[in-house]
Protein backbone atom coordinates (compact mmCIF):
# COMPACT_ATOMS: atom_id res chain seq x y z
CA UNK A 1 0.00 0.00 0.00
CA UNK A 2 1.13 3.27 -0.80
CA UNK A 3 1.88 6.37 1.77
CA UNK A 4 -0.64 8.17 0.78
CA UNK A 5 -3.53 5.32 0.51
CA UNK A 6 -1.70 4.44 4.28
CA UNK A 7 -2.72 7.94 5.02
CA UNK A 8 -6.06 7.71 3.90
CA UNK A 9 -7.01 4.74 5.42
CA UNK A 10 -5.69 6.19 8.71
CA UNK A 11 -7.73 8.95 8.64
CA UNK A 12 -10.97 6.94 7.52
CA UNK A 13 -10.87 4.55 10.64
CA UNK A 14 -10.01 7.78 12.87
CA UNK A 15 -13.53 8.88 11.21
CA UNK A 16 -14.87 5.30 11.52
CA UNK A 17 -14.28 5.26 15.25
CA UNK A 18 -15.70 9.00 15.89
CA UNK A 19 -12.25 10.52 16.59
CA UNK A 20 -13.58 13.36 13.89
CA UNK A 21 -17.10 14.07 13.69
CA UNK A 22 -19.56 14.68 11.15
CA UNK A 23 -18.92 18.54 10.01
CA UNK A 24 -15.44 18.38 11.67
CA UNK A 25 -12.80 20.72 10.91
CA UNK A 26 -9.79 18.36 9.58
CA UNK A 27 -6.32 19.19 10.28
CA UNK A 28 -5.15 21.59 7.04
CA UNK A 29 -2.87 20.15 4.66
CA UNK A 30 0.17 21.93 6.25
CA UNK A 31 -0.86 20.42 9.70
CA UNK A 32 -1.32 17.11 8.61
CA UNK A 33 2.57 17.21 6.45
CA UNK A 34 3.80 18.71 10.20
CA UNK A 35 1.99 15.85 12.40
CA UNK A 36 2.64 12.81 9.98
CA UNK A 37 6.46 13.87 8.68
CA UNK A 38 4.77 13.07 5.18
CA UNK A 39 5.42 15.39 1.83
CA UNK A 40 2.94 17.85 1.09
CA UNK A 41 2.08 15.87 -2.25
CA UNK A 42 1.43 12.65 0.08
CA UNK A 43 -0.87 14.26 1.79
CA UNK A 44 -2.47 15.85 -0.71
CA UNK A 45 -3.28 12.37 -2.64
CA UNK A 46 -4.53 11.01 0.64
CA UNK A 47 -6.78 14.14 1.19
CA UNK A 48 -7.77 14.16 -2.59
CA UNK A 49 -8.64 9.78 -2.11
CA UNK A 50 -10.91 10.59 0.44
CA UNK A 51 -12.70 13.28 -0.80
CA UNK A 52 -13.36 11.25 -4.06
CA UNK A 53 -14.83 8.48 -1.76
CA UNK A 54 -17.08 11.07 -0.16
CA UNK A 55 -15.30 10.81 3.31
CA UNK A 56 -14.76 14.21 3.37
CA UNK A 57 -15.63 17.29 1.34
CA UNK A 58 -13.47 20.75 0.88
CA UNK A 59 -15.20 23.85 1.23
CA UNK A 60 -12.99 26.78 -0.62
CA UNK A 61 -10.73 28.82 1.78
CA UNK A 62 -12.03 27.48 4.52
CA UNK A 63 -10.48 23.59 4.34
CA UNK A 64 -11.69 19.72 4.67
CA UNK A 65 -14.54 18.59 6.80
CA UNK A 66 -16.07 15.17 7.72
CA UNK A 67 -18.58 14.86 5.14
CA UNK A 68 -22.50 13.72 6.93
CA UNK A 69 -22.69 10.29 7.84
CA UNK A 70 -24.30 8.48 5.01
CA UNK A 71 -25.91 6.43 7.61
CA UNK A 72 -28.64 3.84 6.36
CA UNK A 73 -32.55 4.84 5.96
CA UNK A 74 -34.55 3.38 8.46
CA UNK A 75 -35.74 -0.20 7.80
CA UNK A 76 -38.67 -1.07 7.22
CA UNK A 77 -40.90 -3.65 9.13
CA UNK A 78 -40.34 -6.88 7.81
CA UNK A 79 -43.87 -6.91 6.12
CA UNK A 80 -45.61 -6.54 2.96
CA UNK A 81 -47.73 -4.21 1.91
CA UNK A 82 -50.90 -5.09 0.03
CA UNK A 83 -52.42 -2.82 -2.85
CA UNK A 84 -55.38 -4.04 -4.42
CA UNK A 85 -55.86 -1.08 -6.55
CA UNK A 86 -52.91 0.87 -8.06
CA UNK A 87 -53.54 4.62 -8.68
CA UNK A 88 -50.83 6.67 -9.14
CA UNK A 89 -50.35 7.37 -12.80
CA UNK A 90 -52.00 10.82 -12.57
CA UNK A 91 -49.52 11.77 -9.62
CA UNK A 92 -46.22 10.80 -12.18
CA UNK A 93 -47.51 12.44 -15.43
CA UNK A 94 -48.02 15.28 -13.44
CA UNK A 95 -44.79 15.51 -11.97
CA UNK A 96 -43.04 14.40 -14.89
CA UNK A 97 -44.68 16.70 -17.11
CA UNK A 98 -43.38 19.67 -14.49
CA UNK A 99 -40.06 18.92 -14.71
CA UNK A 100 -39.08 18.51 -18.55
CA UNK A 101 -39.69 22.11 -19.29
CA UNK A 102 -36.88 23.80 -21.13
CA UNK A 103 -35.79 25.82 -18.05
CA UNK A 104 -35.80 23.93 -15.44
CA UNK A 105 -32.91 22.40 -13.50
CA UNK A 106 -33.52 18.41 -14.23
CA UNK A 107 -32.48 17.00 -10.96
CA UNK A 108 -35.92 15.25 -11.59
CA UNK A 109 -35.37 13.77 -14.60
CA UNK A 110 -34.85 9.90 -15.69
CA UNK A 111 -32.61 10.03 -18.14
CA UNK A 112 -28.85 10.92 -18.30
CA UNK A 113 -27.43 13.98 -19.85
CA UNK A 114 -28.05 13.39 -23.48
CA UNK A 115 -25.14 15.05 -24.47
CA UNK A 116 -22.58 12.30 -22.83
CA UNK A 117 -23.95 10.04 -25.85
CA UNK A 118 -21.86 9.47 -29.28
CA UNK A 119 -24.60 11.32 -31.62
CA UNK A 120 -22.49 12.71 -34.32
CA UNK A 121 -21.46 8.96 -34.44
CA UNK A 122 -25.12 7.67 -34.28
CA UNK A 123 -26.44 10.02 -36.53
CA UNK A 124 -23.84 8.74 -39.19
CA UNK A 125 -24.45 5.41 -38.72
CA UNK A 126 -28.39 6.38 -39.43
CA UNK A 127 -27.32 8.48 -42.54
CA UNK A 128 -25.42 5.17 -43.70
CA UNK A 129 -28.17 2.37 -43.21
CA UNK A 130 -31.17 4.86 -44.43
CA UNK A 131 -29.48 5.07 -48.07
CA UNK A 132 -28.92 1.28 -47.99
CA UNK A 133 -32.48 0.17 -46.89
CA UNK A 134 -34.53 -2.16 -48.30
CA UNK A 135 -37.66 -3.77 -48.42
CA UNK A 136 -36.33 -7.09 -47.08
CA UNK A 137 -34.26 -5.15 -44.71
CA UNK A 138 -37.55 -3.59 -43.03
CA UNK A 139 -39.36 -7.22 -42.75
CA UNK A 140 -35.66 -8.67 -40.92
CA UNK A 141 -36.77 -6.01 -38.51
CA UNK A 142 -40.18 -7.35 -37.37
CA UNK A 143 -40.54 -9.27 -34.30
CA UNK A 144 -38.45 -11.07 -32.61
CA UNK A 145 -36.11 -7.84 -34.31
CA UNK A 146 -33.34 -7.93 -36.37
CA UNK A 147 -31.08 -10.86 -36.47
CA UNK A 148 -27.48 -9.19 -36.77
CA UNK A 149 -28.54 -6.88 -33.64
CA UNK A 150 -29.77 -9.86 -31.71
CA UNK A 151 -27.23 -11.67 -32.27
CA UNK A 152 -25.44 -8.40 -31.13
CA UNK A 153 -26.72 -8.52 -27.66
CA UNK A 154 -26.24 -12.84 -27.54
CA UNK A 155 -22.83 -11.98 -27.94
CA UNK A 156 -22.70 -9.33 -25.08
CA UNK A 157 -24.12 -11.59 -22.78
CA UNK A 158 -21.36 -14.17 -23.89
CA UNK A 159 -19.07 -12.00 -22.81
CA UNK A 160 -20.03 -12.28 -19.06
CA UNK A 161 -20.47 -16.22 -19.21
CA UNK A 162 -24.18 -15.96 -19.68
CA UNK A 163 -25.63 -18.57 -22.28
CA UNK A 164 -28.61 -16.32 -24.38
CA UNK A 165 -29.55 -17.85 -27.47
CA UNK A 166 -30.62 -14.86 -30.25
CA UNK A 167 -33.72 -17.02 -30.60
CA UNK A 168 -34.74 -15.75 -27.35
CA UNK A 169 -34.22 -12.51 -27.70
CA UNK A 170 -37.25 -10.14 -28.51
CA UNK A 171 -35.92 -6.13 -29.73
CA UNK A 172 -38.28 -3.90 -28.48
CA UNK A 173 -39.15 -0.35 -28.30
CA UNK A 174 -37.41 0.42 -25.02
CA UNK A 175 -36.74 -1.04 -21.70
CA UNK A 176 -40.31 -0.40 -20.68
CA UNK A 177 -41.81 -1.76 -23.56
CA UNK A 178 -39.94 -5.39 -23.04
CA UNK A 179 -40.99 -4.66 -19.21
CA UNK A 180 -44.53 -4.20 -20.08
CA UNK A 181 -44.48 -6.91 -23.09
CA UNK A 182 -42.46 -9.46 -20.08
CA UNK A 183 -45.25 -8.41 -17.33
CA UNK A 184 -48.25 -9.27 -19.99
CA UNK A 185 -46.72 -12.83 -20.64
CA UNK A 186 -46.82 -14.09 -17.14
CA UNK A 187 -50.34 -12.35 -15.93
CA UNK A 188 -53.82 -11.77 -16.14
CA UNK A 189 -55.77 -8.95 -14.54
CA UNK A 190 -56.33 -9.51 -11.11
CA UNK A 191 -52.91 -11.24 -10.31
CA UNK A 192 -50.83 -10.35 -7.92
CA UNK A 193 -47.45 -9.03 -8.82
CA UNK A 194 -44.17 -8.05 -6.27
CA UNK A 195 -42.61 -4.93 -6.71
CA UNK A 196 -39.80 -3.50 -3.88
CA UNK A 197 -40.53 -0.78 -1.70
CA UNK A 198 -39.89 1.72 -3.40
CA UNK A 199 -39.50 0.87 -7.13
CA UNK A 200 -38.98 2.46 -10.74
CA UNK A 201 -42.49 4.05 -10.24
CA UNK A 202 -42.50 2.68 -14.41
CA UNK A 203 -43.70 -0.55 -12.28
CA UNK A 204 -46.32 0.71 -10.54
CA UNK A 205 -47.77 2.23 -13.98
CA UNK A 206 -47.96 -0.44 -15.93
CA UNK A 207 -49.75 -2.42 -12.71
CA UNK A 208 -51.98 0.24 -13.13
CA UNK A 209 -52.51 0.29 -17.22
CA UNK A 210 -52.98 -3.99 -16.58
CA UNK A 211 -55.40 -4.18 -13.48
CA UNK A 212 -52.76 -5.65 -11.49
CA UNK A 213 -52.34 -6.10 -7.51
CA UNK A 214 -49.13 -5.11 -6.07
CA UNK A 215 -47.30 -6.22 -3.04
CA UNK A 216 -44.90 -4.24 -1.74
CA UNK A 217 -41.63 -6.04 -0.46
CA UNK A 218 -39.11 -3.46 1.19
CA UNK A 219 -35.61 -2.52 -0.05
CA UNK A 220 -32.66 -1.81 2.19
CA UNK A 221 -30.53 1.19 0.78
CA UNK A 222 -27.29 -0.81 1.13
CA UNK A 223 -28.62 -4.50 0.91
CA UNK A 224 -31.49 -4.46 -1.19
CA UNK A 225 -34.87 -6.19 -1.52
CA UNK A 226 -35.11 -7.74 1.91
CA UNK A 227 -35.53 -11.75 1.27
CA UNK A 228 -37.20 -12.61 4.44
CA UNK A 229 -40.30 -10.71 3.34
CA UNK A 230 -40.11 -11.60 -0.02
CA UNK A 231 -40.41 -15.01 1.39
CA UNK A 232 -43.34 -13.49 3.47
CA UNK A 233 -45.12 -12.56 -0.10
CA UNK A 234 -44.55 -15.65 -1.72
CA UNK A 235 -45.60 -18.84 0.72
CA UNK A 236 -48.95 -15.93 1.44
CA UNK A 237 -50.07 -14.63 -1.84
CA UNK A 238 -50.79 -16.74 -5.32
CA UNK A 239 -47.59 -13.93 -6.71
CA UNK A 240 -47.63 -14.70 -10.63
CA UNK A 241 -44.27 -12.17 -11.52
CA UNK A 242 -42.04 -10.07 -9.65
CA UNK A 243 -40.89 -7.08 -11.18
CA UNK A 244 -37.46 -6.19 -9.61
CA UNK A 245 -33.86 -4.31 -10.22
CA UNK A 246 -30.97 -6.19 -8.88
CA UNK A 247 -28.22 -3.63 -10.36
CA UNK A 248 -28.23 0.28 -9.27
CA UNK A 249 -31.88 0.13 -8.38
CA UNK A 250 -33.62 3.03 -9.21
CA UNK A 251 -34.44 5.19 -6.88
CA UNK A 252 -32.09 4.04 -4.43
CA UNK A 253 -29.50 3.06 -6.52
CA UNK A 254 -28.04 -0.84 -4.89
CA UNK A 255 -26.54 -3.50 -6.52
CA UNK A 256 -27.66 -7.09 -5.58
CA UNK A 257 -25.00 -8.66 -4.25
CA UNK A 258 -23.85 -12.10 -6.36
CA UNK A 259 -24.88 -14.67 -3.32
CA UNK A 260 -28.24 -12.23 -2.78
CA UNK A 261 -28.88 -12.82 -6.87
CA UNK A 262 -28.78 -16.82 -6.46
CA UNK A 263 -30.53 -16.91 -3.33
CA UNK A 264 -33.61 -14.80 -4.84
CA UNK A 265 -33.10 -16.94 -8.02
CA UNK A 266 -33.55 -20.17 -5.70
CA UNK A 267 -36.13 -18.54 -3.61
CA UNK A 268 -38.73 -17.60 -6.92
CA UNK A 269 -37.99 -21.27 -8.72
CA UNK A 270 -39.04 -22.99 -4.96
CA UNK A 271 -42.41 -21.00 -5.73
CA UNK A 272 -42.58 -20.97 -9.35
CA UNK A 273 -42.93 -17.67 -9.85
CA UNK A 274 -41.26 -15.82 -13.10
CA UNK A 275 -38.66 -13.00 -12.53
CA UNK A 276 -38.70 -9.94 -14.69
CA UNK A 277 -35.42 -8.06 -14.59
CA UNK A 278 -35.76 -4.38 -15.11
CA UNK A 279 -31.45 -3.87 -16.20
CA UNK A 280 -30.93 -0.66 -17.74
CA UNK A 281 -28.36 0.46 -15.25
CA UNK A 282 -25.83 -2.47 -15.75
CA UNK A 283 -23.48 -0.66 -18.05
CA UNK A 284 -23.29 2.35 -15.62
CA UNK A 285 -21.39 0.18 -12.57
CA UNK A 286 -18.97 1.53 -10.65
CA UNK A 287 -15.48 -0.68 -10.46
CA UNK A 288 -13.60 -2.78 -12.93
CA UNK A 289 -16.10 -5.60 -13.22
CA UNK A 290 -19.92 -5.48 -14.86
CA UNK A 291 -22.00 -6.64 -11.91
CA UNK A 292 -24.07 -10.11 -13.59
CA UNK A 293 -27.52 -10.14 -13.62
CA UNK A 294 -29.75 -12.71 -11.86
CA UNK A 295 -30.81 -14.31 -15.01
CA UNK A 296 -27.01 -15.48 -14.54
CA UNK A 297 -28.14 -18.14 -11.97
CA UNK A 298 -31.27 -18.88 -13.95
CA UNK A 299 -31.16 -22.33 -15.83
CA UNK A 300 -34.96 -22.73 -15.49
CA UNK A 301 -35.68 -20.13 -17.91
CA UNK A 302 -38.74 -18.48 -16.03
CA UNK A 303 -36.47 -15.36 -15.64
CA UNK A 304 -37.01 -12.23 -18.27
CA UNK A 305 -33.82 -10.07 -18.68
CA UNK A 306 -34.95 -6.69 -19.83
CA UNK A 307 -32.85 -4.18 -20.54
CA UNK A 308 -31.85 -1.20 -23.81
CA UNK A 309 -29.36 1.30 -24.89
CA UNK A 310 -31.42 4.19 -23.55
CA UNK A 311 -29.89 4.95 -20.60
CA UNK A 312 -26.08 3.82 -21.93
CA UNK A 313 -25.85 4.92 -25.54
CA UNK A 314 -28.84 6.90 -26.82
CA UNK A 315 -32.17 7.35 -25.72
CA UNK A 316 -34.33 9.05 -28.85
CA UNK A 317 -33.89 5.61 -30.46
CA UNK A 318 -35.79 3.49 -28.26
CA UNK A 319 -33.78 0.22 -28.77
CA UNK A 320 -34.51 -2.46 -25.68
CA UNK A 321 -34.63 -5.97 -25.83
CA UNK A 322 -35.81 -8.84 -23.36
CA UNK A 323 -33.88 -11.99 -23.43
CA UNK A 324 -37.23 -13.84 -22.27
CA UNK A 325 -36.11 -17.47 -21.62
CA UNK A 326 -39.42 -19.78 -22.46
CA UNK A 327 -42.08 -16.97 -22.52
CA UNK A 328 -39.90 -15.81 -25.82
CA UNK A 329 -42.85 -16.62 -28.50
CA UNK A 330 -45.49 -15.16 -25.77
CA UNK A 331 -43.78 -12.03 -25.91
CA UNK A 332 -43.08 -11.67 -29.72
CA UNK A 333 -47.62 -12.33 -29.97
CA UNK A 334 -48.40 -9.69 -27.61
CA UNK A 335 -45.60 -7.41 -29.50
CA UNK A 336 -47.50 -8.05 -33.13
CA UNK A 337 -50.57 -6.96 -31.30
CA UNK A 338 -49.48 -3.92 -29.83
CA UNK A 339 -46.61 -2.11 -31.38
CA UNK A 340 -46.30 -4.73 -34.11
CA UNK A 341 -42.34 -3.62 -34.38
CA UNK A 342 -39.42 -1.76 -33.04
CA UNK A 343 -38.25 0.86 -35.41
CA UNK A 344 -36.34 -0.52 -38.34
CA UNK A 345 -34.18 1.99 -39.27
CA UNK A 346 -32.85 2.38 -35.53
CA UNK A 347 -32.08 -1.08 -35.13
CA UNK A 348 -30.40 -0.95 -38.50
CA UNK A 349 -28.66 2.39 -37.10
CA UNK A 350 -27.77 0.28 -33.51
CA UNK A 351 -26.23 -2.49 -35.58
CA UNK A 352 -23.94 -0.23 -37.21
CA UNK A 353 -22.78 1.64 -34.90
CA UNK A 354 -21.69 -1.45 -33.07
CA UNK A 355 -20.06 -2.87 -35.99
CA UNK A 356 -17.21 -0.07 -35.57
CA UNK A 357 -16.61 -1.58 -31.79
CA UNK A 358 -16.65 2.29 -30.38
CA UNK A 359 -19.23 0.95 -27.97
CA UNK A 360 -17.27 0.03 -24.80
CA UNK A 361 -14.61 2.85 -25.23
CA UNK A 362 -17.93 4.97 -25.05
CA UNK A 363 -19.01 3.16 -22.30
CA UNK A 364 -15.67 3.73 -19.87
CA UNK A 365 -15.98 7.32 -20.78
CA UNK A 366 -19.32 7.55 -19.65
CA UNK A 367 -19.16 5.78 -16.91
CA UNK A 368 -16.06 8.11 -15.69
CA UNK A 369 -17.72 11.29 -16.54
CA UNK A 370 -21.10 9.94 -14.77
CA UNK A 371 -18.40 9.06 -11.67
CA UNK A 372 -16.85 12.75 -11.57
CA UNK A 373 -20.39 14.38 -11.96
CA UNK A 374 -22.13 12.03 -9.25
CA UNK A 375 -19.28 13.26 -6.71
CA UNK A 376 -19.67 16.87 -7.32
CA UNK A 377 -23.25 16.66 -6.98
CA UNK A 378 -22.63 14.74 -4.02
CA UNK A 379 -20.52 17.03 -2.53
CA UNK A 380 -22.21 20.36 -3.25
CA UNK A 381 -25.26 18.50 -1.45
CA UNK A 382 -23.30 18.19 1.78
CA UNK A 383 -22.29 21.70 1.39
CA UNK A 384 -25.34 23.61 1.65
CA UNK A 385 -27.87 20.80 2.61
CA UNK A 386 -28.97 21.40 6.40
CA UNK A 387 -26.92 19.07 8.91
CA UNK A 388 -30.06 16.85 9.53
CA UNK A 389 -30.62 15.85 5.68
CA UNK A 390 -28.89 12.87 4.43
CA UNK A 391 -27.37 12.17 1.12
CA UNK A 392 -26.82 8.57 0.20
CA UNK A 393 -24.32 7.75 -2.60
CA UNK A 394 -24.25 4.39 -4.01
CA UNK A 395 -21.78 3.26 -6.04
CA UNK A 396 -22.47 3.64 -10.17
CA UNK A 397 -25.29 5.03 -11.60
CA UNK A 398 -26.16 9.30 -11.45
CA UNK A 399 -29.04 9.01 -8.80
CA UNK A 400 -28.60 10.67 -5.29
CA UNK A 401 -31.10 9.51 -2.78
CA UNK A 402 -32.15 12.22 -0.19
CA UNK A 403 -33.49 11.84 2.96
CA UNK A 404 -35.28 14.80 4.81
CA UNK A 405 -36.35 14.60 8.35
CA UNK A 406 -39.49 12.34 8.64
CA UNK A 407 -41.83 15.87 9.49
CA UNK A 408 -40.77 16.73 6.00
CA UNK A 409 -42.47 16.23 2.61
CA UNK A 410 -40.28 15.69 -0.54
CA UNK A 411 -43.45 16.76 -2.87
CA UNK A 412 -44.43 20.01 -0.97
CA UNK A 413 -40.62 20.41 -1.68
CA UNK A 414 -40.87 19.41 -5.07
CA UNK A 415 -44.01 22.39 -5.49
CA UNK A 416 -41.89 24.91 -4.14
CA UNK A 417 -38.79 24.03 -6.26
CA UNK A 418 -40.45 24.14 -9.30
CA UNK A 419 -41.46 27.72 -8.86
CA UNK A 420 -38.05 28.40 -8.88
CA UNK A 421 -37.48 26.60 -12.11
CA UNK A 422 -35.78 23.26 -10.25
CA UNK A 423 -37.14 20.06 -10.77
CA UNK A 424 -36.50 16.66 -8.05
CA UNK A 425 -38.60 13.46 -7.91
CA UNK A 426 -40.23 12.96 -4.78
CA UNK A 427 -40.47 9.69 -3.14
CA UNK A 428 -43.92 9.71 -3.85
CA UNK A 429 -43.36 8.74 -7.24
CA UNK A 430 -41.83 5.43 -5.82
CA UNK A 431 -44.87 4.31 -3.96
CA UNK A 432 -48.29 3.37 -3.35
CA UNK A 433 -47.39 3.94 0.17
CA UNK A 434 -46.51 7.55 2.31
CA UNK A 435 -43.24 5.24 3.56
CA UNK A 436 -40.96 7.77 1.23
CA UNK A 437 -43.13 10.78 1.73
CA UNK A 438 -39.53 12.53 3.12
CA UNK A 439 -36.74 11.63 0.13
CA UNK A 440 -35.93 12.22 -3.20
CA UNK A 441 -34.62 10.93 -6.02
CA UNK A 442 -31.30 13.97 -7.56
CA UNK A 443 -29.94 13.14 -11.04
CA UNK A 444 -26.67 14.06 -10.78
CA UNK A 445 -25.31 13.48 -14.69
CA UNK A 446 -25.85 16.77 -15.74
CA UNK A 447 -22.33 19.08 -15.55
CA UNK A 448 -22.18 21.11 -12.82
CA UNK A 449 -22.23 24.44 -12.97
CA UNK A 450 -23.30 28.26 -11.34
CA UNK A 451 -26.86 27.30 -12.04
CA UNK A 452 -26.88 23.71 -10.55
CA UNK A 453 -24.94 25.05 -7.64
CA UNK A 454 -27.59 27.72 -6.99
CA UNK A 455 -30.17 24.91 -7.66
CA UNK A 456 -28.73 23.18 -4.47
CA UNK A 457 -28.53 26.36 -2.37
CA UNK A 458 -32.43 26.93 -3.18
CA UNK A 459 -32.72 23.82 -2.38
CA UNK A 460 -31.48 24.06 0.52
CA UNK A 461 -33.14 27.45 1.51
CA UNK A 462 -36.62 26.11 0.83
CA UNK A 463 -35.69 23.02 3.34
CA UNK A 464 -35.29 25.55 6.32
CA UNK A 465 -37.92 27.11 5.06
CA UNK A 466 -40.14 24.06 5.30
CA UNK A 467 -39.23 22.69 8.49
Amino acid sequence: MKKYQRLARQIADQIEMGVWLPGDRLPSLREQVAHSGMSFMTVSHAYQTLESQGTIVARPQSGYYVAPRPGALKRQPVSVMRDEAVDINTYIFEVLQASCRANVVPFGSAFPDPRLFPLSQLNRSLARVSKTATAVSVIDSLPPGNEALRHAIARRYAAQGINVSPDEIVVTAGALEALNLSLQAVTAPGDWVVVESPCFYGALQALERLRLKALAVPADIHEGIDLAALEEALANNPVKACWLMTNGQNPLGFTLSAEKKQQLIALLNRYGVALIEDDVYSELYAGRDKPLPARAWDSSGNTLHCSSFSKSLVAGFRIGWVAAGKHARRVQQLQLMSTLSTSSPMQLAVVDYLATRRYDSHLRRLRRTLAERKQQAYQALCRHLPPEVVVHNSSGGYFLWVELPETMDASALSEAALQHQISIAPGKMFTTSLAWHHCFRLNASWAWGEREEQAVITLARLMREGR
